[in-house]
């Protein structure tokens, strides 16, 4: 057995999701699967530590001891179920949580005690996948297009897929090996913060508000004239963009819109917006993975945009839940960083070359 551990923290600040992956003889399966979901005192720092604030370095390294306990309980988890002990895996990949993704100015920020991670779970922790890809003059992101393809490329066949977090991105296998793929633009962030503010949850289970809406005239337009739609590939975004005061700032025109109509028309950003990505390839089936898979309100909405060219389904269609696609993504980055065997495409993040990307910190 070669057994790895992949952990993902993302956009949407809910929880980490893990899996203990087997990569013997060149095939990915499943040991086990868990998630630890984050408390709200910690969702609202991280939130908080997106811009700059009082004392931001002390309360960015007491969220990242935080992160790390929490993250270690994910990984004593996977091993109870899996009958495993700590001595049984290789590596842990801990993407940990970012907080700032700066590429144009030359940084990323991923907070995470690894060296605790590492001191809890008696295993190596790999941390810190994206910043030598941003040294390396890339994007940083997305860095799944690569662990997609090592875990769906089919040769010969065209494949889609999108991964819908708080923010979406796409990868694009193509059926002679080439691979492309970036972020479209918002997923579930935007959504998420607009249910917050109205009724108090953290998101639209099922999609079921988004639902009762529908479009505001006009709305869908004004947001989509972000310029960032607009910029070729490689890009990357996140909440440094996609924040609340850019959705305020673009919501004063239609202060009268009902807030069901307008959380549907965020519904439709984030349809839209992907679909018209996806149309520019030839793919017969989309597969979603993310949170985003497990909306139905959405993903009926991109099925409409698409049409009947492209089917759209989860990667359950590839045997793999959507929630856990992610995590054994940077399982497989911790493996690549192990056989120091490079992680990132060049031509999906625009880096100068292929990079062994993370940081070891031993067990």
């Amino acid at each position: 057995m070669s057994l790895y551990i992949g952990m993902m923290s993302g956009t949407s600040l809910d929880g980490v999701d893990g899996v203990l992956v087997d990569f013997w003889a060149g095939a990915a399966r499943t040991m086990s699967a868990a998630y630890v979901e984050f408390p709200q005192s910690l969702r609202d720092e991280l939130m908080a530590l997106q811009a700059a604030s009082p004392n931001e370095i002390e309360r960015e390294a007491l969220a990242a001891n935080k992160l790390a306990e929490l993250y270690a309980d994910c990984v004593a988890e996977l091993l109870a179920k899996a009958e495993m002990k700590s001595a049984d895996v290789r590596a842990i990949g801990a993407h940990g949580q970012t907080i700032r993704h700066r590429p144009e100015l030359g940084f990323t920020r991923q907070i995470i005690n690894a060296s605790l991670l590492a001191e809890l779970s008696d295993i190596d922790v790999i941390a810190d996948f994206r910043s030598r890809d941003v040294a390396a003059g890339g994007q940083g992101a997305p860095l799944v297009p690569a662990g997609h393809k090592a875990l769906f490329g089919k040769e010969g066949k065209m494949r889609v897929l999108a991964n819908i977090g708080g923010i979406a991105n796409i990868s694009l296998l193509h059926n002679d090996g080439a691979v492309g793929g970036y972020d479209t633009g918002p997923g579930n962030v935007l959504m998420n913060a607009w249910i917050s503010r109205h009724k108090g949850v953290e998101f639209d289970d099922n999609g079921t508000w988004a639902a009762t809406g529908k479009e505001v005239p006009g709305l869908l337009a004004a947001l989509l004239s972000e310029p960032y739609f607009a910029l070729p590939a490689p890009k990357s975004t996140g909440r440094d963009l996609f924040h609340a005061d850019w959705l305020n700032a673009r919501l004063a025109p239609f202060s009268d819109a009902k807030p069901e109509d307008v959380m549907f028309t965020l519904l439709r950003l984030t349809a839209v917006s992907l679909a018209r990505e996806i149309a520019q390839h030839e793919a017969e089936t989309l597969y979603v993975c993310g949170g985003g898979a497990y909306n139905a309100t959405l993903m009926r909405e991109l099925q409409a945009e698409l049409g009947t060219a492209t089917k759209v389904e989860s990667t359950d269609a590839l045997g793999v839940p959507p929630n856990r696609v992610e995590a054994m993504v940077f399982a497989w980055l911790s493996h690549r960083f192990d056989e120091r065997q490079p992680g990132n495409l060049p031509s999906v993040t625009g880096a100068r070359g292929e990079r062994i990307l993370g940081a070891l910190y031993p067990r």
